[in-house]
């Protein structure tokens, strides 16, 4: 097992930064704004000496009473609101303050209040922030862009069609509230600079009819684009980026099942891509199945997959471990599909079900109907989950159907019947939609389970009254060194590889390859330190596949990691005029 190292914010009070704004422009910045925690002497330099309270604070002290502000605040989304005015304020204290409560505050800003503050975007709205794009003003596209980008370093674009979000759907602009969520994350777990960082909204219209008929609804007030006229407004913006910020990660967030696979395989050779649904799902799923794999000393070859749910995320999953076997075990591609049986709401995905039921990202996965003539089915000639386990004898069972309840007793005993450890991860989000409670999972397998969720749960007891820890699938333990890594390399592309050796590097940390009863995947507190490791391992990956597009070697990969990454501490500022703004 690889050890985790702490991280530490280093001093940063002998970095010096020109800045060119004054008085109440620079306090109205979030970038430079320090608030209290302005010297005597930087009032005096910028003007601010009437502007603020007498007594300079130190970062602890403002943290503090943010927290105390925070606190006061009941409810959830009311901290996320509070939360969401403290970062268009300042950008050092908001970060400061998640990273001292990194547990507590990510759930905040993130999921699952974030689904909360994402539906009532438009009621809640008070400040623009990021870039919109939309489609009723397509042709002024390039300039808007270059107005957000002009002049800037643009290392990280996080975009979203606004489509699909787990568990609500379409929520048309209100959705951009989850680009910028992430982009927050990428800058919390990973370092990344939010000065160079671009938050987008791609509005090609809803098709939710809530906010249509919504008089406060924000957005383009249309029935959503598709087809040509869609494709041909994506690839506008995409080649905007290709042509103006060549170097960038473009991270599509939240498409729907018929855009999201697609778009991913036609730009991902063109251009640095990733798909936080497809790759990073598949990607922090590997790393525990690895880690889980670790405990039972087997192979990923040697497992029989049986995948619940099969849209953008169960299918992600299915070909991130697929292309791992391809890479790991050296099995052919051919052979490797034939260890998958892929489930969803018209039952195991077989050749009888016909093209209007088999969408053409799940071909390859297809089962032949020989295979399954003797086995049950049910009035609609569909054979259901427990047929396929009683069949199959899986040894990995991984749900994201959002489908509550699904893997039923029976379903999970049968499963144990057929291998000593059944490696469990029901994954759908929130935890009402979870497929099996982790502690019912554990009771009817005799402890004997190894698991992974897709939302914390607590510990659950083993038949000896030890406690196994629930290992959280959480995307953030992954996606964000994922992308620091590409950005880090400037690599011209996100390759298949550079994923597996990321979640490699995360099973690597599995607390469980020192103690089985510990769970699969490092804790998230750790996640800021997983985050760094698994962007070195691939950036290095890049390096060796020769993709890489920095001038120096792959030796210092650590080190340039380290040093590019953004903290947030205070440094001195003097006033310069041609400064940054």
């Amino acid at each position: 097992m690889q050890k985790l190292a702490k991280t530490m914010f280093p001093m940063y009070s002998e970095l010096i930064f020109k800045v060119a704004l004054r008085g109440e422009t620079l306090l109205a910045s979030p970038r430079w704004n320090k608030g209290t925690a302005f010297t005597r002497e930087e009032r005096n330099a910028f003007g601010l000496t009437g502007r603020l309270p007498s007594r300079v604070n130190t970062i602890e002290e403002q943290c503090e009473r943010a927290y105390d502000q925070l606190r006061s605040r009941e409810s959830p989304i009311q901290k996320n609101s509070f939360l969401q005015s403290l970062k268009e304020q300042n950008w050092v204290l908001y970060y400061s303050l998640l990273s001292r409560h990194l547990k507590e505050l990510t759930s905040i800003i993130y999921t699952p209040t974030e689904a909360e503050a994402i539906a009532n975007y438009s009621h809640l709205f008070r400040r623009s922030e990021g870039l919109f794009l939309s489609f009723l003003d397509q042709d002024s596209m390039e300039r808007d862009f270059l107005e957000q980008t002009r002049g800037k370093d643009i290392e990280l674009i996080v975009c979203t069609d606004a489509e699909a979000i787990l568990g609500i759907g379409d929520q048309g602009v209100g959705l951009f509230q989850i680009s910028s969520a992430k982009s927050a994350i990428y800058t919390l777990l990973a370092g990344i600079n939010p000065a160079k960082a671009l938050s987008v909204t791609l509005d090609v219209g809803t098709d939710n009819d809530t906010l249509l008929n919504d008089d406060l609804y924000v957005g383009w007030p249309s029935k959503r684009i598709r087809g040509v006229e869609y494709d041909k407004f994506i690839d506008k913006f995409v080649q905007l980026i290709r042509k103006h910020q060549p170097h960038c990660l473009l991270h599509f967030e939240d498409f729907g099942v018929t855009n999201a696979q697609r778009l991913l395989e036609l730009y991902r050779n063109e251009h640095s891509v990733f798909n936080d649904d497809i790759q990073g799902t598949g990607a922090v799923t590997l790393a525990a199945l690895m880690a889980a794999i670790g405990v039972t000393k087997s192979k990923l070859a040697d497992q029989r997959y049986v995948i619940f749910g099969a849209g953008s995320a169960g299918l992600g999953i299915a070909k991130q471990i697929r292309d791992a076997i391809i890479l790991t075990d050296g099995m052919s591609r051919e052979e490797a599909n034939k260890n998958f049986y892929l489930v969803d709401r018209f039952g195991l995905i077989k050749q009888s079900l016909g093209p209007n039921k088999i969408r053409l990202a799940l071909q390859e996965f297809v089962r032949p109907d020989e295979e399954w003539s003797n086995v049950p089915t049910n009035d609609t000639g569909e054979i259901e989950l427990l047929e396929v386990v009683r069949k199959v004898r899986p040894t990995v069972l991984v749900g994201c159907s959002t489908k509550g309840g699904a893997f039923t007793e029976i379903v999970v005993r049968t499963m144990k019947e057929g291998c000593e450890r059944p490696i469990i991860f029901p994954l759908s989000n929130p935890s009402n939609l979870v497929e099996v409670d982790p502690k019912d999972a554990n009771d009817w397998t005799g402890g004997m389970a190894l698991l992974a969720t897709g939302s914390p749960f607590p510990p659950a007891k083993m038949p000896n009254g030890k406690d196994y820890v629930i290992a959280e699938c959480n995307n953030a333990l992954i996606y964000p060194g994922l992308g620091f890594g590409s950005m880090l390399s400037q690599s011209r592309r996100m390759t298949d590889g550079m994923i597996i050796a990321g979640a490699r590097r995360l099973a690597a940390l599995s607390p469980a390859l020192k103690d089985p009863d510990s769970g699969l995947l490092p804790d998230f507190q750790d996640a800021p330190a997983a985050n760094l490791e698994v962007a070195i391992a691939v950036a290095e990956q890049a390096f060796d596949e020769g993709i890489q597009g920095v001038s120096w070697i792959r030796k210092q990969v650590r080190t340039k990691a380290e040093e590019k990454q953004w903290k947030p501490v205070y440094g001195r500022y003097e006033y310069d005029e041609q400064g940054a703004k």
